[in-house]
This record gives C-alpha cells, sequence and structure tokens, in this order.
C-alpha cells in the first residue's frame, strides 16, 4: 500500500498539475501557430497538431515511466545516460541514419516520418553525469579512472560543436558553471573561465561568419532588416502589436509568414500578439513556479546526488525558457531553442517531460511537499 501511495503522489503534486497546464498550454499554441502554416505546405491545418498531440501522449507516458523508476538504479546508473545520449550524439553522422537541417547535422531519422534531436537528451544527461561525478563512490563509475571520466565529459560537448549546435553547447556549459559556483567552487578558477571566454567568444563565435552575423543583427537589427535583422524585427512587431490583452486567439498577423519559426523558435513572439502582454505574463509565471518548484525540490533533499541532479536539471530547464525568451524580445542574438513545452517538436517535448518525471521522482521519494 505504500509502494502504491509512493507511486501515486506526484498526481497531487503542483509541480505536476503545473506542467500539466504547460503541456495543455502547448497544444493550443501550436494549433494556433502552425494551421496556417500546415495548410499551405501539407494541405492539413492539423498536421503540427496531431504530431504534437502525440508527443504530448508519448512524453506523458515518459513522465510517468520516470516517476516508477526505483531511485537507486538511478544513482547507480544515472552516468550511463550520458554515455547513451553522446552515442546518439555521434550517430548523426553516420549515413543515412543521421539528417541535415538548415546546414546543421542534429537530427536521427526515425520511421514515419519522425526524427530525433540527441542534443536534447544530452543536455539532461549532463547533470546526471555531473551528479554521479559528484557521488562517484555511490555508482558504478567508482571503477573508472578520472582520464577516462575525462573523455567522456568533454568529448561529447565538444561534438556539439561538430553538428553545430552552438546553443546546446553553451546551455551545457552554464549548467556546469552554475553547478561549480553553487557547490564552492573558488572564485579565482571562475576569474580564469571568464578570461578563458575571451578567446572562446572569439574563435567560437566572431569567428564564424554566420554567428558573427546573428551578433551584429542582434546589436543592430535594423541595419539589415530584410535579411539578419528580419526575425527578430517581426518577433518585436509582433509582441507589440498584442499591445495588452492581445488580438485573440488565433488572429495573429505574424504566422500568416511574415515571422518565420512562428510555431516553434518565435512561438511566443505568437502567443504575445493574440494573447497580450498578459497572456506572456500568465506563461512566464506558470514557469517561473515550476522553476521554483524545481530549486525548492534542490534545496529540501538532503541527498547529495538528489540535490545535484535535481539543482542541475533546474537549471537546465530555466536557462532553455530565459534563452528563448530573450530570442523572441531581442534582447540575446538569435539562436535557434525552442521553448519548452510550448514549440512544436517531439525531442524536446518528450524529453523535458522525461526531466520533470526525475523531479517528482525525486519530490514523491522525499517526506516533503
Amino acid at each position: 500500500m505504500n509502494n502504491i501511495k509512493l507511486q501515486t503522489k506526484f498526481l497531487s503534486s503542483s509541480l505536476f498539475l503545473s506542467i500539466f497546464a504547460l503541456l495543455g498550454v502547448g497544444l493550443v499554441q501550436v494549433y494556433s501557430s502552425s494551421y496556417i502554416f500546415a495548410i499551405e505546405s501539407y494541405g492539413d491545418g492539423l498536421y503540427f497538431f496531431k504530431r504534437q498531440a502525440i508527443f504530448t501522449v508519448i512524453g506523458i507516458l515518459a513522465l510517468v515511466f520516470a516517476v516508477q523508476i526505483p531511485f537507486e538504479k538511478i544513482r547507480k546508473y544515472g552516468w550511463a545516460v550520458w554515455i547513451a545520449a553522446a552515442i546518439l550524439v555521434f550517430a548523426t553522422f553516420i549515413p543515412g541514419l543521421g539528417v541535415r537541417v538548415g546546414g546543421a547535422l542534429r537530427w536521427i531519422q526515425l520511421p514515419m516520418g519522425f526524427r530525433f534531436e540527441p542534443s536534447e537528451l544530452l543536455k539532461i544527461a549532463f547533470s546526471f553525469f555531473i551528479a554521479s561525478i559528484v557521488c562517484k563512490n555511490q555508482n558504478t563509475l567508482r571503477n573508472v579512472k578520472w582520464g577516462w571520466i575525462g573523455l567522456m565529459l568533454i568529448v561529447p560537448i565538444l561534438v556539439l560543436l561538430k553538428q553545430p549546435d552552438f546553443g546546446s553547447f553553451a546551455i551545457i556549459l552554464a549548467v556546469g558553471v552554475a553547478l561549480l559556483f553553487t557547490f564552492g567552487l573558488s572564485v579565482k578558477y571562475f576569474i580564469g573561465f571568464g578570461l578563458a571566454a575571451i578567446p572562446m567568444f572569439y574563435f567560437l563565435v566572431w569567428n564564424v561568419a554566420y554567428r558573427k552575423a546573428r551578433v551584429m543583427a542582434f546589436l543592430d537589427p535594423w541595419s539589415d532588416p530584410a535579411k539578419k535583422g528580419f526575425q527578430v524585427i517581426q518577433s518585436m512587431l509582433s509582441i507589440h502589436s498584442g499591445g495588452l490583452t492581445g488580438e485573440g486567439l488565433g488572429q495573429s498577423q505574424g504566422k500568416l509568414f511574415f515571422l518565420p519559426e512562428a510555431h516553434t523558435d518565435f512561438t511566443m513572439a505568437i502567443l504575445g500578439e493574440e494573447m497580450g502582454f498578459l497572456g506572456i505574463c500568465a506563461v512566464l509565471l506558470l514557469f517561473g513556479f515550476v522553476v521554483f518548484r524545481g530549486f525548492r525540490i534542490a534545496i529540501k533533499t538532503e541527498d547529495l546526488f538528489k540535490k545535484t541532479l535535481a539543482l542541475g536539471l533546474t537549471i537546465t530547464f530555466a536557462l532553455s525558457v530565459f534563452i528563448n525568451m530573450g530570442v523572441v524580445m531581442g534582447l540575446l542574438p538569435t539562436k535557434g531553442l525552442t521553448m519548452p513545452f510550448l514549440s512544436y517538436g517531439g525531442s524536446s517535448l518528450v524529453i523535458i517531460c522525461l526531466m520533470f518525471g526525475i523531479l517528482l521522482n525525486i519530490e514523491a521519494s522525499e517526506n516533503y511537499r
């Protein structure tokens, strides 16, 4: 009986209810932002909505599955998730298996026309690996030498740059720095990281033509409004058009092929146009509550492995929301990162649900609410 209570405890969690609400908002948002594009591209206005509905069901199943996993298995073998994700990232370079879209080789082709983006799994797997390193003596990683651990950590991250997927690379790097800061790494090391970031910025951003162009468009999008600055200008126009209360659900003009990636990277601009400033605030408050609950789980648990894992997963989610919203509002350079729950995309949605299943697992296994 106690085991059944533990397994179903998450259903009454405010974190679970918030996630369920975001899944609902996401379905509505995908329907509204993609309908016109789906008609023109596939002759079916519900094309993206139906696929997102399938992803949502799979995501819920993934969440429930993650909640039911005995946590000792996660503690013992959690680092293997990183290895599995790394293998899948390498698999994108296998001819016939990897799929190149928009110049990036980030996807693996699946049956029935579906694709999987392994870097989404790698982002959350990073927290598993770091937690396993922090508590090395508690899992099967204890028999692995530190040199091999370093290679297992660094090589997959560098492969992201080869795809290229600079957004995932940046998030993993930021999560690593945040965790090191949280666990008391000396300030002198952070000064060293800051100094190292200068040449890194030059070689990885300023020395790469398309990334430099994005930075320049971010600094002054109106210098090239028809090309480099087009997306961010259209995004800000859509948000501005929504005003306080919005034009109404389904009434966005930006999604009428003015705003590229309206149902993926820039879906929040469509939400702002249709639901207004108040709509954006409501969604961001919901995101904020989810992040708050994630941090609360990390703070309340006394188990170091659980604390590290919960903190890493929560920071990963928070950064994804922050970066996407920053891009949409013109506060950050354009980067192809989706908004969790709200953007169309199966890989992101299923992996995010899996991530929160782990957080709910930690919450349910502790004696607090």
